[in-house]
């Protein structure tokens, strides 16, 4: 039988899926801004993005000259920064609604692989909202059982 969350964490649901859904969503952004950082620099075009450079916004890989800002490490280092508190959210989502360890890695996996953080995202906030909304019933109905 599948735990349920706990009676203390039932009011914190919405506020984690909230918090997730952002994170996801940002994080998703910024793993595409990476595939398009990753497709230039490494096919053919060889290419990096890079702001204030005087040959413009795309330059040669490896050719950025100062005082420009390297856009492309940028871009890495958000990404990077930004999926560990997809991973935060992630676990606090996770944990309050007391999920398989499953779900927590298939979660983790929407940071990593384009796109599925956007699928994920929807799939487990309505997940974690119809569960909230049965938990709300089953409390509205031991209240009234007590009443």
């Amino acid at each position: 039988m599948p735990l349920k969350p706990r009676p203390r964490d039932i009011p914190k649901i919405p506020g984690a899926v909230r918090l997730y859904k952002i994170s996801a969503y940002v994080t998703g952004v910024m793993l595409l801004l990476l595939c398009v950082e990753m497709i230039l620099k490494y096919t053919p075009l060889h290419t990096e993005l890079a702001i204030g450079d005087p040959r413009g916004f795309l330059v040669p890989a490896g050719s950025i000259r100062s005082p420009a800002l390297d856009l492309s490490l940028g871009i890495l280092i958000a990404h990077g920064w930004l999926y560990v508190v997809y991973l935060f959210m992630d676990f606090r989502l996770w944990s309050i609604m007391r999920w398989p360890f499953t779900r927590f890695v298939l979660i983790a996996l929407g940071g990593i692989i384009p796109f599925l953080s956007f699928v994920m995202e929807r799939r487990m906030a309505a997940l974690a909202l119809s569960q909230y909304g049965e938990l709300q019933a089953e409390r509205a109905v031991a209240r009234a059982a007590a009443a």
